[in-house]
C-alpha cells in the first residue's frame, strides 16, 4: 500500500488520536488540525485512503473511521519490558534514529505509558523545566510525525533537534520553551526551514 505523505500524516493522526484518546476524530476535527479549507477536504483524503485499504468507514456514526492496517507492534502485557534505544547527542544532518546516535538499550516498562513509546532521548538543556522535563532526564517518545496544539515533541529544525511545546499560530509553527530564559522558536515558513516533528513525549524516565 502506497500512500501519499499527505495520506501518511492524516492516518498518523487517526492513529494517535486513537491511542491518545480512545477515539478517532472527526471530520472537523481533522479539517482544523491540517488546516483544510473546504469542509469536504477531510472526507476526500478519507475515501482516498480506504480506497487504498488503509481505513475502513461507518457513514453511520461521525467517528466511524477504523485503520486496518497498523505495522505497529502489539501493545507488551503490562509489566513487561521493552528494551527501547537510547538516543544521545544527534550529529547535524543524521536520521535520529542512526545507529550512531544510540548509547545503549534500555528496559523499560512500556505499559506505563500511553500511547507506548518507540525510543528514550536524552535530555540536553532545562529549556522545559518547568513541566518537569530536566537535562539529563530520559524522555520516553512515541514516534510519530504529527502533533496536536499543547503537545511536547521532538522536533527537527534543519539539523537541531529540540524538545518544546507544540503550538500552530496560522501558517507559522511555535515551538515554545518552558523556561523564561528561552525565546520560543517560530517556524514562519516551513518551505524555507526544515522542519519535522519526529515524536510526541509521553513520560520522563529519571534515576534517583
Amino acid at each position: 500500500m502506497k500512500l501519499s505523505p499527505r495520506q501518511a500524516e492524516i492516518l498518523a493522526f487517526i492513529r494517535d488520536s486513537i491511542d491518545q484518546d480512545g477515539l478517532p476524530p472527526t471530520r472537523s476535527e481533522i479539517n482544523a488540525h491540517f488546516g483544510f479549507k473546504s469542509p469536504n477536504a477531510a472526507q476526500s483524503h478519507l475515501k482516498a485512503l480506504a480506497a487504498k485499504g488503509a481505513i475502513r468507514l461507518d457513514a453511520r456514526t461521525a467517528r466511524g473511521i477504523v485503520p486496518t492496517v497498523d505495522d505497529e507492534p502489539a501493545p507488551p502485557n503490562p509489566g513487561s519490558l521493552v528494551e527501547l534505544p537510547l538516543i544521545g547527542r544527534v550529529a547535524a544532518g543524521a536520521p535520529l534514529l542512526a545507529l550512531a546516535h544510540q548509547e545503549r538499550r534500555v528496559p523499560v516498562d512500556v505499559s506505563l505509558f500511553r500511547p507506548a513509546p518507540h525510543y528514550l532521548l536524552r535530555v540536553h538543556g532545562d529549556s522545559m523545566k518547568e513541566i518537569g522535563i530536566l537535562d539529563g532526564d530520559l524522555l520516553a517518545v512515541h514516534r510519530t510525525q504529527t502533533a496536536r496544539d499543547g503537545q511536547i515533541v521532538v522536533a527537527r529544525i534543519d539539523d537541531e533537534v529540540t524538545v518544546k511545546r507544540f503550538q500552530r499560530d496560522g501558517e507559522r509553527i511555535r515551538l515554545k520553551a518552558e523556561n523564561a530564559d528561552y525565546d520560543d522558536i517560530v517556524v514562519a515558513d516551513e518551505g524555507q526551514r526544515e522542519f519535522v516533528i519526529e515524536g510526541l513525549a509521553v513520560g520522563v524516565v529519571r534515576r534517583l
